[in-house]
């Protein structure tokens, strides 16, 4: 009885030491979220500087857009 315990027990065991499936797999980050991770860390050197940089592109491109759709709203 024993026996059969123990060889339940080892098959169980095993059965949860898998692999796991492909589906739980992590998927890669971007760059940007890969940037606003190490924006976030304070104890990092540079850090604040991602940070700001990450601020000023926003703007820039906020910029952009607004040029882009004053420009494509004019008569032709």
């Amino acid at each position: 009885m024993r026996r059969v315990l123990a060889v339940a027990f080892v098959a169980l065991l095993c059965a949860g030491c898998g692999a796991g499936s492909p589906s739980a797999s992590r998927t890669p980050l971007t760059e940007r979220q890969r940037d606003s991770v190490i924006a976030t860390e304070k104890n990092l050197p540079g850090s604040s500087v991602v940070g700001r940089a990450m601020t000023l592109s926003d703007r820039e491109a906020a910029r952009a857009k607004a040029t882009n759709a004053s420009v494509d709203s004019l008569f032709h």
